[in-house]
């Protein structure tokens, strides 16, 4: 398994929830995946803007970056305690439909919290 980063919005309190959980599972496992927040990073590198960055979840794998659910599915798919759910998502039934619900309703209430969160700050 070669090399996995993903890069996330550090500054969302869920997504790091998220990503710090897969973060101890991995280093735990010993696999071979880094966590970068997109607020430590150098987004030219990943080829995004700090919006991008922050709208959905990237992860560079072999030289590609993915997004959002294809994102998800790489990382999960190299944590053998999460690869179902790779499976899973990519089931020609559930694939649509959890695209679907990650692009249109989970990934924009989590960028509009974060704006939210911004405009306070």
């Amino acid at each position: 398994m070669s090399d996995t980063e993903v890069l996330y919005n550090g500054e969302c309190p869920i997504c790091s929830r998220e990503i710090d959980s897969y973060a101890r599972y991995a280093k735990g496992a010993a696999l071979p995946l880094r966590f970068e927040a997109l607020q430590d990073s150098d987004l030219a590198r990943w080829g995004v803007t700090p919006e991008d960055a922050a709208k959905r979840l990237h992860v560079l794998k072999d030289g590609k970056v993915y997004d959002g659910l294809e994102a998800f599915q790489v990382l999960w798919a190299d944590m053998p305690r999460f690869a179902w759910l790779a499976r899973l998502t990519r089931r020609p039934l559930v694939r649509p439909l959890a695209r679907r619900l990650y692009d249109y309703v989970l990934a924009p209430l989590l960028y509009a919290m974060h704006r939210r969160r911004q405009s306070r700050s």
